[in-house]
């Protein structure tokens, strides 16, 4: 359900931090979060709702005839004295699930209509700005790497890096390195290159100069772009790191509360916290204090501010903008050259229109959404009771058009979309290969005992965070 959007979404309700939070303890902050956020479900099995959940449609059959011999001729005018041609086209006008389920049981002629394989070549052939080449290519592949449940993948474990659970996940430069952020306050880095070689090997360095720690608090959230990265953490600091000059840390920036959630673009760099507050860097220009915040749109009242506070080691990006757009900590998110999404424990999905400087949409959930993957004007996401939204983007709109139980039984940590492969991680201790289909089809599971915090996949690779303080990788053929 859209909510109408209230006088804090319009450009000059300026968001106001004389409320930051008092000082706190990170690690206390952060264990009544996992308690409260990721604790099991009531029931073993996830809360379904039948009117919202897809099931299976029923396959057409193989050995129909084309679709131009199917309608018979009708003395009658009407429309079935219509062309199929005609037919088709008022045909993709409506709903897919329409068509395949209720068109086809008016009568006979469109029974057969639909139920023909070229109707839905011709229909999927009108699907505007979709790479079909690509996504054939890459569906193909996922089948052929997972075929046979995945016999062919080489697992590998890498349990000698960390000491306490590791919660994300991040694979660079094609799935050639990996880093890993851990509520042992460390990120480390991983060479994959080196994939069956010493532990020693395999594990290159952890990421800063402290002799104890990368951050003061857990490390909850990575992102990067280009050979420059992001971590986010407990201690309410993002800090950056040049992976072409051997890791070394380049900025750092200092939140108010904690940072659960990170995107990374050449622009901007946006950041999601525990202080329901959504804010926007700009990566290119690095500033040696922190300044005022600026609303969407324009400044905020300067009295509402301490002075400019410096920054505790080197200069961060500047601050560009920041609002309150959610009543309780921000989960999840994401941002593209257009829009940046947010998801929050108030359950509620609010999309920023970046070229407008505006909130677009507010939208309410029966869950809270806990990832976000995004490709080709869809948005997938995982939720609290194991189930997965998608939305499409439509003229500049995201619309909440299908919900998908896709087997697991608890919270959903980790999903990766793409055209032709979607995995997904939850706290059921299950990690699920799937075929992007509606509904999507499942052709491999993975289990670990501690269950899964996480996934990220690029090039041939698949690595899963764990709570067992491992990485669980897998590498597939080339």
């Amino acid at each position: 359900m859209e909510l109408p959007l209230g006088p804090c979404d319009d450009s000059r309700g300026w968001d106001d931090d004389s409320d930051s939070e008092s000082e706190t303890d990170p690690d206390a902050q952060a264990e009544a979060y996992v308690a409260r956020v990721l604790s099991p479900p009531k029931s073993e099995l996830a809360t379904l709702r039948p009117s919202q959940l897809s099931t299976p449609a029923s396959s057409p059959s193989a050995s129909g005839p084309r679709a131009a011999s199917k309608v018979s001729a009708v003395s009658e005018p009407g429309l079935l004295s219509l062309p199929p041609e005609l037919l088709l086209e008022i045909c993709s006008y409506l709903d897919a699930r329409l068509v395949l389920h209720v068109l086809s049981r008016v009568c006979h002629a469109l029974r057969n209509l639909v139920r023909d394989h070229v109707t839905w070549r011709l229909r999927a052939q009108r699907r505007k700005n979709f790479d079909w080449p690509a996504a054939c290519i890459e569906l193909e592949q996922h089948l052929s790497r997972w075929a046979e449940d995945g016999r062919w993948a080489e697992y590998f474990c890498l349990a000698n890096g960390h000491i306490s659970s590791i919660d994300s996940v991040l694979l660079l430069q094609g799935g050639a390195l990996c880093l890993s952020g851990s509520r042992d306050r460390n990120v480390n880095l991983w060479d994959l290159r080196q994939l069956g070689m010493e532990p020693s090997q395999v594990l290159v360095k952890t990421l800063g100069t402290d002799r104890f720690s990368t951050h003061k608090g857990w490390v909850w959230s990575l992102a990067a772009q280009d050979h420059c990265v992001c971590s986010g953490s407990w201690d309410s600091t993002v800090k950056l790191w040049d992976m072409a000059a051997d890791g070394q840390q380049f900025g750092e920036i200092k939140a108010n509360s904690a940072v659960l959630c990170l995107s990374y673009l050449p622009d901007i760099l946006v950041t999601g916290t525990y202080d329901k507050k959504v804010t926007i860097y700009d990566p290119r220009d690095r500033m040696e204090t922190q300044d005022a915040p600026l609303g969407w749109g324009g400044p905020l009242r300067g009295s509402d501010f301490p002075p400019p506070r410096p920054i505790a080691r080197e200069a961060g990006p500047a601050l560009l903008k920041s609002q309150r757009l959610h009543s309780s900590p921000v989960l999840a998110l994401l941002a593209d050259d257009q829009h940046i999404i947010s998801g929050s424990e108030d359950r509620t999905l609010v999309v920023v229109d970046r070229r407008a400087n505006r909130v677009l949409q507010r939208l309410q959930l029966d869950s809270y959404l806990l990832c976000m993957s995004h490709q080709d004007m869809q948005l997938w996401t995982g939720d609290n009771e194991g189930l997965l939204h998608v939305f499409t983007n439509r003229d500049g709109c995201f619309q909440h058009v299908r919900s998908f139980n896709v087997g697991h039984r608890s919270h959903i940590t980790g999903i990766q979309y793409s055209l032709g492969a979607l995995y997904t991680t939850s706290t059921d201790k299950t990690l699920r290969v799937h075929v992007p289909t509606d509904p999507p089809r499942t052709i491999c599971t993975r289990r670990h005992d501690s269950g899964f915090t996480g996934v990220c996949a690029e090039g041939n690779l698949v690595v899963a965070a764990s709570g067992g303080l491992s990485l669980e990788v897998w590498r597939l053929q080339a």
